[in-house]
Order: structure tokens, then C-alpha cells, then sequence
């Protein structure tokens, strides 16, 4: 893992903005994988504005999104697709039918899954994928005991998910307790993976993602197998691990390998 260490939850998502902007700038036709949740809004905001300032485009752009509730149609207001479009894919220029969500009302949502990994693979694969982390460890929604080579399936969500996300529903809301999710393997074969965590409350989780063991009681350690995972975090995220010193002298001098590199 690289572990990037920033002061603000804001200096966390200029940081995975521009990694996104980079991607598009070099390969405008990438395959990138995203995440709903509070940590990727911010983030989301910087690229609406860099697409409507032409600094980059998502024309020939496909995009896939790592879950979505079982039970909720795409045109539900907390639908991960409904969230999608309102935080992202109405104010850029991705084509409509390049960006897929997992389906939450298909009627054999079993077989869904198995056609959104065709999906993905009939695509290329994914060239960047964005997680958010669970305060429980959780990536997508494969939750604590999840298998690590799991492809995209149906997963029941932990009290503790459901806890968690109950803020966006209204007290007589249906809130469901199922979900598609891309299977942690799903995640791993991505080519590079952006996994932001902001807040003390994610401290705890980033501290077994990074220096526990690789686990499925923390499915994010799964991440320690990755060749090429990013994890940038806020200050207040970076709080309870052991080692933060060692890892800003590690990327302090990456970063000085990398301009030395771009100097020759």
C-alpha cells in the first residue's frame, strides 16, 4: 500500500480528484470504478467542476459502481444509482450508457450479478477503482466475514451497516438489509485502487486495514494484497496507527524519487 497522510478530509479528495483527473488526461477511454457514501461527495464536486471548466472529460469514459441496496429501483431517492446521478453523471459529460450501477430490482438479481461481472470483464476490467472504508472495515458492501476472493453477489448488511445509513432514510422509510456488491476479488483485479477515509471515526478501521492482520474480520486488509492500492487519509483518519511517521518518510521520499524521475 502507499499511505498518504494529509492534513484535511478537503485535502484528501483534491488529492483523489486529481489522481481521476490524471487517469482521464492520459487514458480518456478508462474504465473506472466508483463509490457512493458521504467521503466520495467532495471529491465528486471537485470533478464536476473540472469537466465543466474543461479541464477533464469523461466522453469516452465507462464507469462502474461498486453496489447498490437489493429492493430499490434506480429512480428511488436513496438508490445508489438515483445518488449517482445527482452527485455525478448529470453535470458531466459521460455518456448515459457507459455508467452501470448494479441492478437492486432485477428480478433475479443472483443472475444480475453474474452479468455485471461480465460486464466489468467485457470492458477490459477496471483501470481505477474508488472505495470508501467502513467504520467496521467493510469496502462495498462486503461486510466482516466476506470472503477475499468473493466476486459480485447478494450480501446481507451488518446491524451496524444498517445503523450507519439509517440517517438517510425517514423513520417510516423501507430500509433495506440486502445489497449487490462487487466481491472483494472484483476489487483486487482492479489495475489501481483509490481507497479514501476521512474522520475519527473511520481511525480505528484504518488502523486493522493497514497494520492488523489480512483478514476477513477487516475485509479492507484485503488491500495489503494489491499491487498498486493509494490509501489517503485525513489527519483525524490516520490517528490510531502506529507507524505514521514511518509512512510520511516513506512517501516523502517516493515523492522525491518521483521528481527526481521526471527530471532526468
Amino acid at each position: 500500500m502507499q499511505i498518504v497522510i494529509l492534513p484535511t478530509a478537503d485535502d484528501v479528495a483534491d488529492y483523489g480528484a486529481q489522481l481521476f483527473i490524471r487517469q482521464l488526461t492520459k487514458h480518456p477511454q478508462s474504465v473506472l470504478g466508483l463509490a457512493t457514501g458521504s467521503t466520495p461527495l467532495a471529491l465528486y464536486r471537485l470533478l464536476i467542476h473540472a469537466c465543466q471548466q474543461q479541464q477533464v472529460s469523461f466522453a469516452r469514459a465507462r464507469t462502474f459502481n461498486l453496489d447498490e441496496y437489493l429492493g430499490l429501483a434506480a429512480e428511488h431517492p436513496q438508490s445508489y444509482r438515483y445518488f449517482m446521478q445527482q452527485h455525478l453523471f448529470n453535470a458531466i459529460d459521460i455518456l448515459p450508457e457507459n455508467t452501470a450501477v448494479p441492478d437492486g430490482s432485477a428480478a433475479d438479481p443472483v443472475a444480475a450479478c453474474q452479468q455485471y461481472e461480465q460486464q466489468i470483464a467485457a470492458a477490459g476490467g477496471i483501470d481505477l477503482q474508488l472505495l470508501g472504508l467502513g467504520r467496521n472495515g467493510h469496502i462495498g458492501f462486503n461486510e466482516p466475514s466476506s470472503g477475499l476472493r468473493s466476486r459480485t453477489r447478494i450480501k446481507t448488511l451488518t446491524p451496524a451497516t444498517i445503523a450507519d445509513n439509517a440517517r438517510f432514510f425517514q423513520p417510516d422509510e423501507y430500509q433495506p438489509h440486502l445489497s449487490l456488491t462487487m466481491g472483494i476479488g472484483t476489487i483486487l483485479d482492479a489495475r489501481k485502487v483509490l481507497l479514501l477515509a476521512t474522520g475519527a471515526n473511520k481511525a480505528n478501521a484504518v488502523q486493522a486495514m493497514i497494520e492488523g492482520p489480512l483478514t476477513a474480520a477487516c475485509p479492507a486488509s484485503a488491500l495489503q494484497l494489491h499491487q498498486h492500492a493509494i490509501v489517503v487519509l485525513d489527519e483525524a483518519a490516520a490517528a490510531q496507527l502506529a507507524d505514521i511517521e514511518f509512512y510520511r518518510h516513506i512517501e516523502r521520499e517516493n515523492q522525491a524519487l518521483l521528481h527526481r524521475l521526471a527530471n532526468q
